[in-house]
């Protein structure tokens, strides 16, 4: 199958990438590479054995990718392409409506244009915000606490819109709680430019020695410790939920969310000191206030998921830390 990824050099786009090309498809990758390494392509067919068709695009200027997009005639589209960071949306909002949203609609009208009605998009278990229950479902209450996942919910409300004028879209708005780990071969993994945003990689640049100590975003949360507690899932186990998803696109018409999570929360201490086991270092850390738009638990049920696409998580915490360290060392040696 031909199929276009949006942002198919970042951090689950490229994981999602090489699943894609060991299955045997033909991928057009577009990325503005503005938060992606440039060798991330080359690293990507260094294990798939093959390489991607690559184009620089800005997802919300159709205008640079309209041409490869009608040549390359996608049968589907991965979209990832798009903002991410909760902290970043509440100082900039207008800044992830335009991207986050813009970008979408943008990419939507061009698969239009050539026919191309089978999508999965990258959406996020923000669209739930603060839950009224945990385990949380794909019919909980969609009420975002922050602009990112506003954003979120604003796509897939696109979407759903798109399906119900056209009787031949079909689409899955894959809601993912919090990605973490690496390749287990180290060459491609979680990559952020900066102060990174999300706690893995934080965590892994402070057992580097990168960063002095980690902080931890409040202590007085509704939890057992105290700290967050999140659905942490192995980077390739999300992988392998694109590829089900892309299946269940060819079973029909339709559009519909699916959760991809573990089903297992974990909290900031609780990961903090796994970390510190897959190293072998002590991670020192300092507790700092809450940061506005972040909630207490979030925790996937993926039932739904499972009964859909057949598709479960595999790999657990220590495989997250293991090949998220071996990633991290590698690229800081």
């Amino acid at each position: 199958m031909r199929i276009t990824v949006t942002g198919g050099a970042g951090f689950i786009g490229s994981h999602t990438v090489t699943l894609l090309l060991e299955a045997g498809h033909e991928v057009l990758i577009l990325d503005s590479f503005a938060n992606a390494a440039e060798d991330v392509p080359d690293r990507v067919a260094g294990i798939a054995g093959r390489h991607a068709e690559v184009f620089r695009a800005d997802i919300t200027d159709p205008a640079t990718y309209n041409s490869a997009l009608a040549d390359f005639r996608p049968e589907a589209v991965v979209h990832f392409a798009g903002l991410k960071a909760v902290g970043e949306a509440m100082e900039n909002p207008l800044e992830y409506i335009r991207v986050n949203v813009g970008g979408s609609v943008a990419l939507f009208q061009e698969m239009a244009k050539i026919g191309c009605n089978r999508l999965v998009f990258s959406s996020s278990a923000t669209v739930y915000g603060d839950p009224v229950a945990v385990p949380i479902d794909e019919d909980h209450p969609l009420r975002p606490t922050n602009p990112y996942g506003r954003s979120k919910r604003m796509v897939e409300e696109v979407i759903e819109d798109w399906g119900r004028a056209n009787p031949a879209l079909s689409a899955i708005n894959l809601r993912y709680f919090n990605p973490v780990g690496a390749h287990p071969s180290a060459r491609i993994g979680e990559a952020p430019d900066g102060v990174p945003n999300n706690l893995m990689p934080f965590v892994a640049q402070v057992a580097q020695g990168v960063r002095e100590r980690l902080s931890v975003f409040g202590d007085d949360y509704d939890t057992p410790d105290g700290t967050g507690v999140r659905d942490y899932i192995h980077v390739m186990d999300l992988a392998e939920a694109h590829l089900a998803a892309l299946d269940l696109t060819g079973a029909g018409p339709g559009v519909e969310a699916l959760n991809l999570g573990t089903g297992q929360g974990y909290s900031v201490f609780e990961m903090l000191r796994a970390f510190e086991a897959a190293s072998d270092r002590e991670i020192p850390f300092v507790i700092t206030s809450r940061r506005p738009g972040d909630v207490a638990t979030s925790l996937a049920d993926p039932t739904r998921a499972a009964d859909r696409m057949g598709w479960r998580a595999t790999r657990d915490l220590e495989d997250m830390c293991r090949d998220a360290w071996a990633w991290q060392r590698g690229r800081n040696r």
